[in-house]
């Protein structure tokens, strides 16, 4: 497989005392991004940061900032975030802003389009937009809150998706039929395995780095788990 393994840990489960001090934790430990997940209380029923967090992360930072807009009106906000220093913006397909327009804004304004979907969306929501990203998020758990236990019912969804990014050439990246898919959710030293078979190459890991005492071993462990599974020929369960 030619996909490259990256671990992001989320700052959703950093001390929001020391907001500095766990996003520094977190590049010292070896993180590939550090991921920001963006609440309104709306969209999901929690709030947790804004542009000012970002903008401290980009300056503390020389790590790329995974940003996830878990908004209902993305579209509003996009470039409030990339002028703070977002590297990647993540928009949910559940939306309610024209999300197709919104991707290509944000590609337009300099940062890489993501597009998420939750679990209870079918994996054909995702299909009109597969072209224009760089990146597909799919939730393994509700989004709002950090801590929650992995969905398993997930697994076949991203799957899915690994399948149709082999298969369908992508405009918006110049015709690079790779495609990088995020798990988020519940992602641990127990459920990397999987979600790596299944597919993803990106993982967005909270509570089991930042609650751990030993970060960089267990992100190092995560990873070598992920690129064993990926080291295998998994195109032809793909």
């Amino acid at each position: 497989m030619d996909a490259k393994i990256y671990i992001w840990p989320s700052l959703l489960a950093g001390d929001f005392g020391r907001l500095e001090e766990s996003a520094l934790k977190a590049q010292a430990a070896g993180a590939d991004a550090l991921h920001l997940d963006i609440m309104d209380g709306h969209f999901v029923p929690n709030l947790s940061m804004g542009p000012d967090v970002v903008k401290m992360a980009r300056r503390c930072l020389n790590i790329p900032l995974s940003v996830h807009l878990m908004l209902s009106r993305p579209d509003q906000f996009a470039e409030v975030f990339i002028k703070a220093g977002a590297t990647t913006l993540t928009i949910h397909v559940e939306s309610s802003c024209d999300v197709l327009g919104t991707l290509r804004h944000i590609r337009a304004l300099g940062a890489i389009p993501g597009v998420a979907i939750n679990p209870e969306t079918p994996f054909e929501a995702l299909l009109p937009f597969l072209g224009e990203v760089d990146e597909v998020l799919c939730m393994t758990v509700h989004p709002g809150f950090g801590g929650q236990k992995f969905m398993p019912e997930v697994l076949p969804k991203i799957a899915a998706i690994r399948r149709a990014v082999r298969t369908q050439p992508g405009q918006g990246r110049g015709g690079d039929a790779i495609l990088g898919i995020t798990v988020d959710g519940g992602i641990d030293l127990n459920t990397v395995t999987r979600v790596a078979e299944a597919g993803a190459n990106i993982m967005v890991a909270g509570n089991a780095l930042f609650k751990s005492k030993t970060m960089a071993q267990d992100l190092r462990q995560m990873r070598e788990k992920a690129r064993a599974v990926f080291g295998k020929d998994c195109a032809k369960e793909w």
